[in-house]
């Protein structure tokens, strides 16, 4: 189980063979890598479990691989199109899961030089189309963890600037925290040649077109995004989890932060988040046993909007009614006068 959906094995994966499983889409969620939190959103897992096989599907169309088999419904694996409900089951391939060994205060990724084949690959690529507010990018530039060179510019960025091209950039996936890397050190840890990180490049931006292109038909804008990848038991790159989603994607509409971004924005003020970040900063792997509150429960009208944004977002990003929720736009409004009131 995993903070915000769960796993079935039906086939287990080996050394050299992929397996079969299922996704489980819960309606739980996660911010600031702290797991489960305090609420359920309903029918976030269904919404999300939607909008994600419309990408996969998409994708497919333009022979990008990936682990998408389909979607579950009455027992049966359908394509969207079929699905007559909508269902918070997909059923994909899998691969193995190589942990890095922590030793020493530092995580040991020499597993993934001694394996070659059907294993995730232990990095989250993120794409940027623009730099929000708050975004960790100008933390790292002022810490130095980060060159204008690596972001190709010339010119130090300012808040809400749109970017001339998406930059690219890469975060640990298996360690208790994300942790943000050169495009050196990520080949490294997943011992990835130069051709194996190019093609992981050049499919996170032809995907990050996609998304771009479905979110502005409904007014949105893809600010930016992850996406992860696996290798296939031939060594061949597949995309896998999910993507294109409101929990995957930042998007904004009339620079409102779109999706659980507005329960970040909420969490931000409380105590729990101030004391979340002092022990992230002192605690290393284990910062979550330095935290004594709790995160509070969303207010109710807040919850409850936000759960009309995943379903509504379901509805229109696949043109098809499946859920019985306001437009979208409307739900967004509800949001913005809830945050300028608060």
């Amino acid at each position: 189980m995993g903070s915000v959906k769960d796993l079935a094995v039906l086939e287990e994966p080996s050394n050299h063979h992929t397996g079969r499983g299922r996704f489980i889409f819960s309606d739980r969620y996660s911010v600031f890598d702290w797991g489960e939190m305090p609420d359920h959103i309903p029918n976030k897992g269904k919404a999300i479990c939607i909008a994600t096989a419309y990408f996969f599907e998409r994708l497919k169309g333009k022979k990008i691989k990936t682990h998408y088999l389909g979607l579950v419904e009455d027992r049966k694996v359908k394509s969207l199109d079929q699905l007559e409900a909508p269902s918070n089951t997909m059923e994909v391939e899998l691969v193995r899961v190589l942990k890095p060994r922590f030793e020493n205060g530092a995580y040991d990724y020499s597993v993934y030089r001694e394996e070659r084949v059907n294993f995730l690959i232990p990095l989250e690529v993120i794409y940027r189309n623009s730099l929000l507010p708050g975004s960790s990018v100008f933390k790292r530039l002022e810490s130095g963890n980060l060159t204008l060179t690596e972001m190709g510019l010339t010119e130090p960025p300012r808040p809400g600037q749109v970017l001339d091209k998406p930059l690219l950039d890469y975060s640990s996936k298996l360690e208790s925290s994300d942790r943000y890397m050169s495009r050196e050190e990520a080949k490294a840890l997943g011992h990835l040649s130069e051709e194996e990180l190019g093609e992981i490049e050049k499919t996170t931006l032809l995907a990050n077109d996609l998304i771009s292109a479905e979110a502005a038909r409904l007014g949105l804008l893809n600010e930016d995004g992850k996406m992860e990848f696996a290798f296939d038991a031939e060594r061949k790159l597949m995309l896998v989890d999910a993507l294109g989603t409101l929990d995957e994607c930042r998007f904004t509409f009339e620079d409102l932060a779109v999706s659980k971004e507005i329960a970040r924005i909420f969490y931000r003020e409380t105590d729990w988040f101030r004391e979340t970040e002092k022990a992230k900063s002192q605690g290393g792997a284990n910062w979550k046993g330095l935290v004594k509150s709790t995160p509070p429960p969303l207010p109710a009208e807040l919850l409850q909007a936000i759960s009309d944004i995943y379903m509504a977002y379901a509805n229109e990003i696949t043109g098809k009614e499946f859920f019985d929720a306001p437009p979208l736009r409307q739900s967004l409004q509800t949001v913005k006068k809830y945050l300028r009131s608060t």
